[in-house]
């Protein structure tokens, strides 16, 4: 991959879309509608009063979840947009995958 000048005029979040298959998409919601019943079972679980290391268990299973759906939304993002702005000379991408991971890096 040849980068080019770095003076690509910056765009902004809402002005980019990504570029996700079909299947990941279909993928990705699968996993999100499965965290979503995770969350209604934690809930029910604090109003039930269950045992309180069951429900950080939960709570635990349902951040590995959600760090799975990071991952692959991550790993996309990396091959497909980054690449991308790279290739059109917009090098401003790199800072803002770097702050992407240290926010994924915080939890």
């Amino acid at each position: 991959m040849e980068i080019q000048n770095c003076d690509r005029p910056r765009m902004t979040g809402s002005d980019r879309k990504s570029h996700h298959s079909e299947k990941i998409k279909k993928n990705l919601v699968t996993r999100l509608n499965r965290i979503e019943g995770q969350i209604r079972g934690i809930k029910g679980l604090i109003e039930k009063d269950a045992y309180c290391d069951d429900i950080i268990t939960q709570i635990s299973a349902t951040q590995a979840a959600l760090n799975s759906v990071a991952k692959i939304l991550l790993e996309g993002h990396m091959k497909n947009c980054i690449a991308e702005r790279i290739q059109e000379g917009d090098c401003e991408v790199v800072d803002e995958l770097l702050i992407t991971i240290q926010k994924l890096m915080k939890k």
